[in-house]
């Protein structure tokens, strides 16, 4: 199997937790270096991985064919153009950019060096999400008419994270967190027609929004809402679809982060998998009006076809599942 020599271009909690394992497990990706500012852990954990000092050592490197960007969000602008223009794919973190322009920049700049982009959006790889498309998918709700996919937590300190906090390019929770609810709602539903959004400033002191609701309007009177919200103290279902024939909750219970930061290994026979208690609740009522709940659990979660699927359009030029007309949607509705 030919082998795709990798760099990823941070070893924070991103760097550890997202990327190495997963490029590490997959037989086509070698882990071939990183960037280290202070702390060397990164050839503790894969001995042989040079660790660079600077993003300048990383990108020339002319060894590297894929480059991970995970860098805070308001560079990944400037360190994608010089990755490209230094003969490199690049698989970067959400958001993409802090604007279209920037995208479609990008997108014209690795045509012109025969490069490709790849957007890094694991959340289409959650447990909880893809219970709730599949429902979806299966019609067994009849006609949709609102759906509610919502990422809540409760943290009312301004966080260490100096990119997220301070009025940066892409700062703030919506640039954060909507990139995933968005991407997961195109999706499966396509570009919406049109689109009303709502930011809030909540917790004390804070700069930046902590709270966003974006409402897509889509064919055949389908609503659907994406939400987040950084006080809410007792959170709502994670997942909530109304159809004629039904309604379906889900909790958000994708396990993979919570298990990568503890240190279990992708082999693991508990990798992936949710804790009891967290099954999707399926409640269907006929044309009689009889009702039926059925608890769906969820299938095992794994981030390394995305993964697979970088490696399999580099070498073999497949189409990557998130594409560039999509993101591209994500971003507009995002700069609006």
């Amino acid at each position: 199997m030919r082998q795709i020599i990798t760099g990823i271009m941070a070893y924070g909690m991103s760097g550890r937790v997202f990327h190495a394992p997963f490029v590490h497990a997959h037989p086509g990706l070698k882990l071939h270096a990183v960037t280290e500012r202070t702390r060397k852990a990164a050839a503790i954990d894969y001995p042989g991985v040079i660790s660079y000092d600077t993003i300048d050592d990383i990108i020339a490197d002319e060894a590297i064919e894929l480059m991970i960007i995970n860098t805070p969000n308001y560079t990944h602008y400037e360190y994608a153009a010089r990755s490209l223009k230094a003969g490199k794919h690049i698989l970067v973190e959400k958001p993409f950019t802090a604007t279209s322009a920037e995208a479609k920049e990008l997108f014209a700049l690795a045509e012109s060096v025969g490069r490709k982009i790849f957007f890094y959006q694991n959340r289409r790889w959650d447990t909880d999400y893809n219970v709730v498309k599949d429902v979806i998918e299966s019609g067994r709700l009849g006609k949709l008419s609102e759906v509610h996919f919502r990422y809540d937590r409760y943290r009312a300190s301004i966080g260490p994270k100096v990119f997220k906090e301070e009025p940066y390019a892409a700062s703030g929770l919506m640039y954060d967190l909507a990139p995933h609810l968005l991407d997961q709602a195109i999706s499966i539903f396509g570009t919406p027609l049109s689109f009303y959004k709502v930011l809030g400033k909540n917790r004390r002191d804070t700069k930046v929004d902590d709270y966003f609701s974006i409402h897509l309007s889509y064919p055949d009177s389908v609503n659907v809402f994406v939400h987040a919200n950084l006080l809410l103290v007792d959170p709502l279902p994670a997942f909530v679809v109304n159809g004629a024939s039904g309604t379906l909750h889900k909790n958000r219970s994708d396990i993979q982060e919570e298990q990568l930061l503890a240190g279990m290994k992708l082999d693991n026979p508990a990798y992936g998998i949710e804790a009891p208690g967290n099954e999707g609740k399926l409640t269907l009522i006929d044309e009689e009006g009889n009702r039926t709940v059925e608890y769906l659990p969820s299938r095992r979660g794994n981030y390394l076809p995305l993964f697979e699927a970088v490696y399999q359009s580099i070498v073999n030029d497949v189409p990557y599942p998130v594409t560039q007309a999509q993101v591209l949607a994500q971003l507009e509705i995002l700069e609006a």
